[in-house]
């Protein structure tokens, strides 16, 4: 049996989107920036994209901006927000210490800028605190950005709230909705969100195609330089077929978030009862305040790395807690940030299930990785150090 459970890595493309994207390869092909009539039936299809999504989040259509994904709309918000600051004297950024690298790795670029960042701590349940938010605040603050569901663990942070706070202290407010936008409903308006990430990819749409939105009145600076697309805030030929493929993927989603929560609600909670039989190990993050499709789980004496290729072997594509498949040892900031120690962050399962999950294979991975696990603790030094009194647990049993 194959199993796909890595849904918040990437989705599979949907048919439905291939076959809206098709004809935008091979007939209506035109750069939507001419004026001749297949280019204008290109810019058509690109500003009735516009339309519609801005629709999905409760924006309007000159707030919505198309990019290359998640990673870009989070540097181009950040960076706009921080030169606007600038402008005024505001050099103070908020966020948190288990934001996605795309968020942390341009508030270092800031930091070495002179701006000064503040990362609030992350309480055990992978949840912001909001009053923590608003005690960060000081008068030099250019934005708050915080991330609306966790890429690891599926927390979903109170938005609305942190934004509202924003908003009463004249503070710009982004929120990387990358893992959200599909799993939860979503108003800018009505949430305080001035500034929103998207990522195509998360909700069976292709590769390489995103959206930012920025409310009226939010200037962007543009990080990609050339010609005037994008209202001249992101140059660069728009990727019609990807942007298509966006909205048809977006619309299919957001009609069925309801249904799917509900049926995938059923399937989490066997997954976590199942997994929580292993001895010694821990859910990660709350158990309620959480997307339904995500269950992220540490198990002591066990090495996160080997886990995962076991499971590969098995069938089961999953993600490790440990970050060494991308070129690190370091294990998981998400998973430290909420206080675990650094050897059962290593030792952490990402499974994040898609729609189209089935009892079968919950079955199937609760019993392939409790064999597994138990299999791998039978030659850890670790897990006999352990279970000799040598060495304390760190959950209990």
């Amino acid at each position: 049996m194959f199993v796909y459970a890595d849904n918040a890595a990437t989705t599979a493309v949907s048919k439905k989107v291939v076959d809206a994207m098709v004809p935008y390869f091979s007939e209506i092909y035109g750069n939507p920036s001419s004026l001749y009539s297949v280019g204008q039936k290109a810019k058509d299809a690109l500003e009735e994209s516009r339309e519609k999504i801005a629709k999905i989040i409760g924006a309007k259509p000159k707030e919505i901006y198309f990019t290359s994904g998640g990673s870009e709309s989070d540097n181009q918000a950040i960076i706009s927000a921080a030169r606007l600051g600038a402008k005024e004297g505001k050099k103070h950024i908020i966020s948190s210490k288990f934001e996605h690298h795309a968020v942390l790795h341009t508030l270092d670029t800031l930091e070495k800028e002179g701006f000064e960042i503040t990362l609030v701590d992350v309480h055990s349940n992978g949840i912001v605190d909001p009053v923590e938010i608003e005690k960060a605040i000081r008068e030099d603050t250019a934005l708050v950005t915080i991330m609306y569901v966790n890429n690891e663990i599926g927390t979903i942070q109170p938005i609305e709230e942190i934004g509202r706070i924003c908003r009463d202290k004249n503070v710009l407010f982004h929120t990387d909705a990358v893992q959200a936008v599909s799993h939860v409903h979503i108003n800018v308006k009505e949430q305080n969100i001035d500034m929103l990430s998207i990522s195509a990819h998360k909700f069976h749409g292709p590769k390489g195609v995103g959206v930012l939105y920025a409310k009226n009145g939010v200037t962007l600076t543009s990080i990609i330089n050339g010609g005037a697309q994008e209202r001249g805030k992101r140059a660069g030929t728009e990727n019609i077929a990807g942007i298509v493929g966006m909205t048809v993927a977006l619309e299919d989603a957001v009609s069925r978030i309801d249904e799917n929560n509900a049926n995938l609600s059923l399937l989490q909670d066997k997954l976590i009862e199942g997994l929580k039989k292993i001895p010694y190990s821990n859910i990660n993050g709350d158990l309620e305040k959480r997307i339904k499709s995500n269950v992220n789980i540490s198990f002591e004496g066990v090495e996160g790395e080997s886990l995962l290729l076991l499971l590969d072997q098995k069938g089961i594509a999953v993600s490790s807690g440990s970050a060494c498949s991308s070129g690190s040892i370091d294990p998981s900031h998400v998973l430290i940030a909420i206080g675990l120690p650094s050897e059962v962050a290593h030792s952490s399962l990402r499974i994040t299930l898609g729609e189209d999950a089935t009892e079968e294979q919950i079955d199937y991975i609760v019993n392939t990785v409790t064999e597994i696990v138990e299999y791998l603790r039978g030659f850890s030094p670790f897990w006999d150090e352990m279970m000799s009194g040598k060495r304390p647990h760190i959950f209990e049993n």
